[in-house]
């Protein structure tokens, strides 16, 4: 692990407001933040609106506001999404800000210099939701956008190109000598046979058709078009090119941080081919890692906002909380794959993980503490039970699996590995049947028990604390766990060091939800318009 770590969502693009959608990709990079601050990482996390283009002009437009006044209103809701949905974002970057558009602007000039960008003209076709534009293959007799499938148009016009092929033999050579460069590794498969192998297209980085964007100062008719210009907030936010560079030198120049981009499949072609080659003739470092998540549908359909189906995670949140709707998005779709939200999905998830698991073990725990022991957690006492040893046995490795995942950014199969930790705590109870203990009056096996069960719970919940994090104080108060057991390195590396402390019965953590209900109130949410 290195000793520092710099992560960032994709900058979001604000033509509508945020949804459940964005909602996972910020969430999943916010638990990885939280994961690396919790192992004591320097850390910085980053998220952020690319706000420039024709399609921001044109709602703009038909909206009768000035694009800047469009872009304030939206980007402003993405903030308070963050917010709700307790996103520890160290920075928020907006494309439309001075410390970037002048970076930016200086950005060109220095590729422009370097004789990596020259001016030709572009005719082809152009989709202007993705602003991309394709040749006639891609687009096929039907005229599609191979991207959103939604119809594009001829355009011609003067451009400028940046030159794609003069940096490919190197990009080539850093995928094959970094071979976790791209994740999952399909991803990379996907990379190479489409786009790279069938002949790479020199890029086209500016546009004259419209002019809301960084206005290039060699031809200021152009505008440096949405990818040389979007992509550069990941150096930009850290102050490159600026007069303080301190966080850039911290956290991008300096080997020993790992670099992640956390991107969508749709975006993952701009981030692991012309990002590259962006910083290859800026003369700067690649990122260790970009991540290629899958995209989450509703109901088996594409989330759009256009098509009506997309859900506002703050209506989830104010009904069920927001550590419930974190775990929903971390845990129920493998991270790197394609999922889906569904009402009943969303329902099965919590009741089974989070009412059934985790807070049944609870309520448990601190039931039989208070009936057997006043509510004071006993010491460990000797000898252990095999039952004991295997709990112990059961915590170092469920550690070991928890830190490997999460370094790897198995983030799903990381938080998997603590679900089952708690399933052998709450199988536990069946096998050492305190009730029965109780009775025969083996008083030191039954302490044991509960001071195993007390520190199951607290360990887990520390594990667990970057994906929920209203419910870890809550845990924390309820166990009375003093400061210094809160600690990762003080508690999970240890077995049962909690004893002594008060416990006290508080109402079910996660409450049971009622399927039926709850289905037909989620589906309220996503009606069509």
């Amino acid at each position: 692990m290195k000793k520092k770590f710099y992560i960032t969502t994709p900058i979001y693009y604000p033509s509508a407001e945020a949804h459940i959608g964005h909602a996972y990709c910020t969430t999943v990079c916010d638990i990885l933040a939280r994961y690396k601050r919790m192992r004591g990482v320097p850390t910085y996390f980053l998220t952020g609106t690319d706000e420039h283009g024709e399609k921001i002009q044109k709602k703009a437009q038909e909206k009768g506001v000035t694009p800047q006044q469009y872009v304030d209103e939206i980007a402003d809701k993405f903030k308070q999404l963050w917010k709700a949905m307790r996103i520890s974002n160290d920075d928020f970057i907006r494309t439309t800000e001075d410390r970037h558009t002048k970076v930016v602007q200086d950005i060109f000039t220095t590729l422009y210099n370097n004789d990596d960008i020259y001016l030709g003209k572009y005719e082809g076709w152009y989709c202007t939701p993705c602003e991309s534009f394709w040749t006639d293959t891609q687009v096929g007799e039907e005229h599609l956008c191979p991207d959103c499938h939604r119809p594009v148009h001829r355009a011609s016009e003067e451009s400028y190109f940046f030159k794609t092929n003069k940096y490919l033999p190197q990009l080539l050579e850093y995928m094959d000598q970094n071979p976790k460069f791209i994740l999952p590794l399909s991803r990379k498969n996907e990379m190479m046979n489409t786009f790279i192998k069938p002949g790479l297209n020199d890029l086209c980085v500016s546009r004259t058709s419209f002019d809301w964007g960084v206005q290039i100062r060699e031809n200021p008719k152009h505008v440096i078009y949405v990818w040389m210009d979007a992509l550069s907030n990941y150096i930009t936010a850290l102050g490159y090119g600026s007069d303080n560079q301190e966080k850039f030198k911290k956290f991008w120049e300096d080997p020993d941080c790992e670099i992640v981009h956390i991107v969508g499949a749709d975006i993952s072609r701009f981030h692991v081919i012309y990002w590259p080659m962006f910083l290859m003739g800026l003369n700067l470092r690649l990122p260790d890692r970009v991540f290629v998540h899958g995209l989450l549908d509703l109901n088996g359909e594409k989330m759009s906002k256009s098509r009506g189906n997309v859900i506002n995670p703050v209506d989830l949140i104010n009904r069920y909380g927001v550590d419930t709707v974190r775990w929903y998005l971390a845990r129920e779709m493998t991270f790197g794959s394609d999922g889906k939200f569904t009402p009943e999905l969303f329902v099965e998830r919590i009741n089974m993980d989070l009412a059934n698991n985790y807070g049944n073990l609870i309520n448990r725990t601190s039931s039989m503490i208070i009936k057997y022991f006043g509510g004071v957690v006993p010491e460990l006492t000797a000898p252990l039970s095999e039952f004991d040893k295997k709990m112990k046995s059961l915590q170092d490795a469920t550690v070991k699996l928890y830190e490997s995942s999460m370094d790897d950014l198995k983030l799903t199969e990381g938080l998997a590995c603590v679900m089952e930790y708690l399933n052998g705590a709450n199988k536990y109870i069946e096998e050492t049947t305190p009730w029965v203990l109780a009775k025969e009056n083996r008083i030191d096996e039954l302490k044991n028990v509960m001071c195993v069960l007390a520190n199951a719970i607290v360990c887990a919940s520390i594990m667990l604390k970057p994906a929920l994090v209203e419910s870890f104080d809550k845990v924390m108060k309820q166990f009375n766990v003093p400061e210094q057991l809160q600690n990762y390195e003080n508690n999970v590396y240890s077995f049962c060091p909690l004893s002594g402390v008060q416990v006290t019965k508080e109402s079910p953590l996660f409450p049971r939800l009622d399927k039926a209900i709850e289905v037909e109130f989620i589906s309220s949410l996503s009606n069509k318009k």
